[in-house]
């Protein structure tokens, strides 16, 4: 189990996590179930420190959204963890690093992980985001599939102002171990640093892009042959054409390119 240790200033250290970076951001080298088992260890009571811990993740998208968008790279460098949801990301590192990253570590495997988990042991979750539609169904599911887990709340992700911030209030007040906001990026990384200083009672938040859309069941995943070549990216293009077609025209190349040139074989 991996420990965790805390700096004076009361953030998180997570100084015994092994990272090297790829594509200009530093990742987490753990496998999926090392990952979960920070999760866990990171909702120990004894364990937390205040604040909710900030995971998150990048695929060759966010590299490459990151080198152009200064705001992006920003949130993205605030956050304790960031997890390779991107499998030529785990290929790169292990052309060119003699410590590479161990396996792809998706949020929507991540997420079952967890859950087994966090139903052994009694750990609560809170799902904020996406559509009110796409928030029930995606609970519903989860509910179905493990029926000792305990979901203190849900929201979808469509409040603003006053709204979003009572909500806020209300999902501290819940104080679940795990919040798993999907807002899609940048917006749920901003969401992370503006309402951290109020979800005091939060263990770990982690930032979930497009979670809730496969786990309603609206959209199915790649075939496994596909997300092990490292063609998801495809599989999705052909879901959703008209939206993601120019996305991944503009940004796969540039993230090929910094996933060759902005790499450092070993860090921590």
């Amino acid at each position: 189990m991996l420990e965790r240790r805390i700096n004076q200033d009361g953030r998180a250290a997570t100084a015994e996590v092994p990272r090297i970076t790829i594509g200009g951001l530093r990742m987490a080298a753990l496998d999926l179930e090392a990952t979960a088992d920070f999760m866990i260890e990171a909702t120990d009571p004894r364990h937390r420190i205040g604040r909710p811990l900030h995971l998150t993740s990048a695929n060759g998208e966010v590299l490459a959204r990151c080198s152009t968008e200064p705001e992006t790279e920003r949130l993205f460098r605030g956050a304790d963890l960031i997890n390779a949801d991107g499998q030529p990301l785990v290929a790169a590192s292990r052309l060119q690093s003699w410590f590479p990253l161990p396996e792809r570590v998706a949020t929507t495997d991540l997420f079952h992980v967890v859950a087994r988990k966090a139903e052994a042991v009694g750990r609560t979750f809170y799902m904020f985001g996406a559509s009110e539609a796409e928030n029930a169904a995606a609970v519903e599911n989860v509910q179905k599939m493990y029926p000792n887990l305990k979901i203190v709340g849900y929201s979808h992700g469509y409040l603003r102002g006053e709204a979003l911030r009572a909500k806020v209030e209300e999902i501290n007040a819940l104080a679940p171990d795990y919040l798993w906001v999907a807002l899609g990026v940048p917006n749920e990384q901003a969401f992370v640093e503006e309402y951290t200083p109020l979800l005091t009672n939060v263990g770990v938040i982690k930032t979930s892009g497009g979670l809730f859309n496969f786990l309603s069941g609206s959209r199915p995943r790649a075939p496994q042959w596909m997300q092990k070549v490292g063609l998801e990216w495809a599989w999705r293009t052909m879901l959703e054409p008209r939206r993601l077609f120019w996305r991944y025209l503009t940004t796969n190349p540039r993230a090929l390119y910094l996933l060759f040139s902005r790499n450092r074989p070993f860090n921590r």
